[in-house]
């Protein structure tokens, strides 16, 4: 997905030379995390694209997607690749017409590309549920988030899950609200993600009879 990162000049000095001491070892390094930063992009320690939400969080679905998964994801980038690499197919919709069209020429036989106009609980939110498709797995990672998340619940399979990226924020809360009235458990996973300095959190809403038996 598309991101800000923080530049080092947000740090202190002494914060810098602590970071730089570690020689581009340990567990940074072994994510793939200066190089992230270096390049702006969500890759790992291969120069693979992966997604742009926590390490945590992607250690705990790389392996537990499978070609029998169905993914829709709300927002497009380097994680399209990395779930359409290991799902049947991945939709995946975006509202800025010249990211969309970055994001076409990802060239994977299994990825759906849909563009839609941005309005606060319109058709953006409402292109998972009108796709006439159940999905397996929905990712909150766009824009109107907290709508994208009450809309998408008709088109989730009954063993489905929802992720959503950054629900540490105030502004989601709601969407956890949602989620549990509606039944679903709540799994967080905090920590750093791809190029990024401050720790965030990628949480999954889950039923018990689930998809990736959690």
């Amino acid at each position: 997905m598309k991101s800000t990162l923080s530049p080092f000049s947000l740090l202190d000095p002494a914060k810098l030379r602590v970071l730089l001491s570690l020689g581009f070892k340990g567990y940074l390094a072994e994510k793939g995390w200066f190089d992230a930063f270096k390049t702006k992009s969500a890759i790992d320690h291969e120069g693979k694209p992966i997604a742009w939400v926590t390490y945590s969080f992607i250690d705990f679905i790389k392996d537990r997607i499978s070609k029998k998964h169905d993914i829709f994801e709300f927002g497009s980038g380097n994680s399209t690749i990395f779930y359409a690499e290991k799902a049947a197919e991945v939709y995946s919709v975006e509202h800025d017409k010249e990211w969309f069209e970055k994001s076409s020429k990802i060239n994977l036989p299994n990825i759906k590309m849909i563009h839609c106009e941005l309005q606060p609980d319109g058709d953006y939110a409402r292109t998972a549920a009108n796709s006439g498709k159940k999905f397996h797995i929905i990712i909150v990672d766009g824009r109107d988030r907290v709508n994208c998340c009450k809309q998408s619940l008709s088109a989730l399979t009954e063993d489905g899950i929802v992720v959503l990226d950054d629900s540490e924020r105030e502004i989601y809360a709601e969407a956890h609200r949602f989620f549990k009235a509606n039944g679903f458990k709540h799994l967080p996973f905090t920590g750093m993600a791809p190029g990024v300095i401050t720790s965030k959190c990628t949480s999954v809403f889950y039923r018990s009879h689930n998809t990736l038996d959690i």
